[in-house]
C-alpha cells in the first residue's frame, strides 16, 4: 500500500553524521556550492563535497580540459582550486549559511605530510562536518593517484591523516585498481570512517584530423552513465567487504540509479556529471527517491539500503 511522499523518512547517517537525504554533490562538479544557487537552493541537498582543496591555490591543467564522449565526459581539470586559506575566508561563509546541509571538505596533497596538514587545518574550520581524502585523481602528475593504487601507500597516508583530525574521515577510492575491495580493507584498517567510490576511470580521446590527443593532459577521467555498471559492481563488492558506511557514485543520473546503489549497500550517493546535463538533477533525485519509496509503501530509506536479493 502506498503512502504519502512526505511521510517517507529519507534521512541517512554516515559515521555518526546525520544527512537529511542521501543525495550529495560530488567533489569537483559543484564548486563550493554557491555557483549553483541560480538554479536551486543548495540547502535542499543532504550534503556537499567541496571542490578538492590543496594547501596552495592551483591553476590546474591547461586547456583543453574537458571532452564529451559517448555516454559521458572526460575531464583533466587538474584539481584547480582556491587553496585552503581562500576556501576558509571566501567560500565557507556561504556553506555555513546552509544550516542543515552537511559540508564535506574534500582535500588532497602531493605528500603524506601535506594530507595530514590539510586534515588538521580543515578540522578547525567552523561548519566543516566531515573530511573526504582524494587519493584517486587520475589526471595530475603528483600525489593523488599514486596513493590510490598502492594499498600500502594508501594505508600510510590515511593513518597519518587519521591522527591529524577529530572529524569523520571519508576516503575516496580509485577504480583504476585490480581489487578495489582490497584497497577498501586497507584504508579502513588504517582509520577510514567511511568509503566513497568510485572516482573517474582513466581514459583518453584523440582527434583523427589533427592526429593529436583531445585533452592537453593526454589522459583524463571518464565519468557519466558509461561507467555506472562498473561503479555499481565495485560499490557492491566494497559494501560486502567492509563494515563502515559506503557512499556510492559513478554515472548516477536518475532516482532509480541512486536507488540501485543504495540497494547494493551504499548509505548515500554522490552525483556529479548529471548536473552538467541537467542542473536540477539532484533536487529532482531527492524528490524522486521519496516518491519511489512512498509508492511502494516503504516508510524509511533505511528499509531499502542493502536490500539486494541475490
Amino acid at each position: 500500500m502506498s503512502i504519502l511522499p512526505e511521510q517517507v523518512d529519507i534521512s541517512t547517517e554516515i559515521a555518526g553524521v546525520k544527512f537529511k537525504n542521501p543525495v550529495i554533490a560530488a567533489s569537483g562538479t559543484f564548486g563550493y556550492g554557491e555557483d549553483m544557487k541560480e538554479f536551486f537552493d543548495p540547502g535542499l541537498l543532504g550534503g556537499i563535497s567541496t571542490k578538492g582543496l590543496s594547501l596552495k591555490p592551483r591553476m590546474g591543467n591547461r586547456p583543453q580540459r574537458i571532452a564529451e564522449c559517448s555516454a559521458g565526459m572526460l575531464n583533466a581539470i587538474g584539481l584547480n582550486n582556491v587553496g585552503v586559506d581562500k576556501f576558509i575566508s571566501d567560500k565557507m561563509p556561504f556553506i555555513r549559511s546552509l544550516k542543515d546541509t552537511v559540508c564535506i571538505a574534500n582535500f588532497f596533497g602531493s605528500t603524506p605530510g601535506e594530507y595530514a596538514e590539510l586534515a588538521a587545518r580543515l578540522s578547525e574550520v567552523e561548519g566543516v562536518h566531515m573530511l573526504e581524502m582524494n587519493i584517486s585523481c587520475p589526471n595530475v602528475k603528483e600525489g593523488g593517484i599514486q596513493f590510490g593504487v598502492d594499498p600500502k601507500l594508501a594505508a600510510e597516508v590515511v593513518a597519518l591523516s587519521r591522527r591529524a583530525t577529530r572529524l569523520p574521515l571519508i576516503v575516496k577510492l580509485s577504480p583504476n585498481v585490480t581489487d578495489i575491495a582490497l584497497m577498501a580493507e586497507h584504508v579502513v584498517d588504517a582509520g577510514a570512517d567511511a568509503i566513497s567510490l568510485v572516482n573517474t576511470f582513466t581514459g583518453m580521446a584523440v582527434d583523427v584530423n589533427t592526429r593529436r590527443p583531445v585533452l592537453s593532459n593526454v589522459v583524463g577521467g571518464l565519468s557519466g552513465p558509461a561507467i555506472k555498471p562498473v561503479a555499481l559492481r565495485m560499490t557492491w563488492q566494497v559494501c560486502r567487504r567492509v563494515k563502515v558506511p559506503v557512499i556510492g557514485m559513478g554515472g548516477i543520473s536518475t532516482p532509480e540509479d541512486a536507488l540501485e546503489f543504495m540497494l547494493v549497500g551504499a548509505c548515500a550517493v554522490q552525483v556529479g556529471t548529471a548536473s552538467f546535463i541537467n542542473p536540477y538533477a539532484m533536487p529532482e533525485m531527492v524528490d524522486g527517491i521519496r516518491a519511489f519509496l512512498a509508492e511502494r509503501g516503504i516508510p524509511s530509506l533505511k528499509d531499502w539500503i542493502g536490500g539486494l536479493e541475490t
